[in-house]
């Protein structure tokens, strides 16, 4: 792969993850709730997310996706219902004012590590993007394995910076008011936030 390529292959994806989709609402949305110590959790769903459909895509799934409505639309629609279920418990979430400086527990963590990861891995968009959009940077003249272990690390590593921006600077906001009241309709702005992304999720179609 000639530096040409790898040059191209950074500025898409630079612009395609800075336009917020259902996986940059989620971890703003739990951030605005969690705060800034939920950013790890959250990057770290969201980077297993993606190397989980990269892997799915790489391994054929992407084209079933593509060629199958059928199945296309149970992982959309899992996908939808999750984020409603996301988003009301955000929405009725208990109002915390305690130190932001308190880590967060083992069970919050998984618990945001999970709803990243969901959300990330089985959007079927997103794994079809990938079986289209990777071999167009891939030379078959060259061994394929580094060529994609490049293209996998670049992704995950702007991906990485990309949600760890948003998530600091939502947890950022969110620690910055004290008042019970303003903490509370961040909560109630984030569970719509979250159904805002299952209605852009539910939106997708299968080509």
């Amino acid at each position: 792969m000639n530096v040409e390529t790898w040059i191209a292959f950074i500025t898409t994806v630079s612009i395609f993850c800075i336009i917020p989709g259902p996986t940059v609402i989620l971890a703003m949305s739990q951030a605005m709730v969690h705060g800034k110590k939920s950013v790890l959790p959250l990057v770290a769903g969201v980077l297993a997310g993606d190397l989980t459909a990269m892997s799915l895509s790489l391994l054929g799934l992407g084209a079933i996706l593509a060629a199958s409505s059928t199945l296309f639309l149970v992982l959309k629609w899992f996908g939808v219902g999750y984020l409603i279920y996301l988003g009301i418990k955000t929405f009725f979430a208990e109002v915390e004012l305690t130190s932001s400086n308190k880590s967060t527990s083992n069970s919050s963590a998984f618990s945001l590590f999970r709803g990243a990861f969901l959300v990330t891995a089985l959007n079927p968009k997103d794994i079809v993007f990938f079986v289209a959009f990777l071999p167009q940077f891939i030379e078959p003249a060259e061994a394929f394995l580094p060529q994609i272990l490049i293209l996998v690390v670049s992704f995950l590593s702007i991906v990485a910076l990309n949600i760890t921006f948003y998530t600091l600077f939502a947890g950022k906001l969110r620690e910055q008011v004290q008042s019970y009241n303003a903490r509370k309709w961040f909560n109630r702005f984030s569970g719509t936030a979250l159904f805002g992304a299952g209605a852009i999720t539910a939106s997708i179609k299968n080509g």
